[in-house]
């Protein structure tokens, strides 16, 4: 039975092993060992060097995806034209640090500001069923509930009954966001860990104020436009996957099934963060980590036991094709850099 999403479920997804089920999809062929073949995708944002975290979302999606036959697909997510130029060479690092724990993937890489005809018409194709608004964040902070996990702000619905004269007169103050009307509806999801869960979908933005496309948007249409089945990434996405599924639908596409991956915590349980010290591989090569240590680390967390190559992190998966544990983990082992590996909270 499908229930809403709400913060307990990210809890679970930190606190507890992952252990999903099989569950069915429609759409997917059985690939090797009786596993359901999939293509899913890894999308990092080119703003900061990969950290210990993303790479093991990574990891976990590429052997649950090479594990069943399917495809493994690399997207950058390169939309924020600041961001991205404050960090030059980041998204080449971010590439080179994947190629160096063996992860591989199939196609050329798409880069996303290469994409920007392609969520144009996507907006377009939604005409009728958007609207501008002039609302500041501050504004939305103000009228709204709490953010989510992933920090979106439900939004309030304050534009979405402005007459013609009162957005025109907005308009000379402020440049518009370009809104989806959504009508409070409700959409469920399906995750291999927490089954059938079931998001509100607020109306979200399509296109910015200052004219760039949003993250649902770009991941929504790209998703579709590459076959994605299935979406592998952070517990802290957890709450985003019902808007997105919901676009998808809206678009005329199949939404995809969903592995949501603990989240790696620092000793104290937060999150990890730059500030936290050795998360990026350049910062652990520099303590005489190589590619093969921090893999066999890696791959122990998902429950694979120490694996220094990726060949043989396959071979360790069991016969479902889905790693026995995937729960937040601390990094103990970065920390007083024993021989130790990561273990589980």
């Amino acid at each position: 039975m499908s229930r809403l999403i709400n913060r307990s479920d990210l809890a679970f997804l930190t606190e507890h092993p992952f252990l999903p089920r099989r569950l069915p999809h429609r759409g997917l062929d059985p690939g090797h060992n009786g596993c359901v073949s999939v293509t899913d995708r890894y999308a990092p944002s080119p703003t900061a060097q990969l950290h210990l975290g993303n790479l093991r979302t990574a990891l976990a999606g590429w052997l649950l995806t090479r594990r069943s036959g399917g495809r493994w697909l690399m997207r950058v997510e390169d939309l924020d034209e600041a961001r991205v130029r404050a960090a030059e060479g980041v998204a080449e690092q971010q590439l080179e640090d994947l190629r160096g724990l063996g992860l591989d993937w199939d196609g050329d890489v798409v880069w996303q500001s290469q994409r920007l005809e392609a969520y144009a018409t996507a907006v377009a194709a939604l005409s009728g069923r958007t609207y501008e608004c002039f609302c500041t964040r501050r504004e939305i902070a103000e009228a709204s509930s709490a953010p989510h996990d992933d920090g979106h702000r439900p939004y309030p619905g304050t534009c979405a009954r402005l007459s013609s004269a009162e957005a025109a007169r907005r308009r000379e103050d402020r440049p518009a966001a370009i809104r989806v009307r959504a009508e409070g509806a409700a959409f469920t999801v399906t995750d291999l860990q927490l089954g059938e869960v079931t998001g509100l979908v607020d109306d979200f933005v399509l296109v910015r104020g200052d004219g760039a496309y949003s993250y649902n948007l770009a991941v929504t249409v790209d998703d579709l436009a590459q076959g994605v089945t299935q979406v592998t990434r952070g517990a802290d996405l957890l709450s985003s996957s019902p808007r997105q599924a919901w676009l998808a639908t809206q678009l005329g596409g199949t939404p995809p099934r969903y592995a949501h991956v603990g989240l790696v915590t620092n000793p104290d349980g937060a999150r990890l963060a730059k500030r936290d010290g050795s998360v990026t591989l350049a910062d652990l090569a520099e303590r005489r980590w190589d590619s093969r240590r921090v893999l066999s680390a890696l791959t122990a967390s998902l429950g694979l036991g120490p694996q220094e190559t990726t060949t043989a992190a396959l071979e360790a998966m069991p016969e479902d094709g889905l790693p026995p544990a995937g729960g937040a983990f601390w990094l103990g082992a970065v920390w007083d850099d024993t021989e130790g590996v990561l273990r589980g909270q």
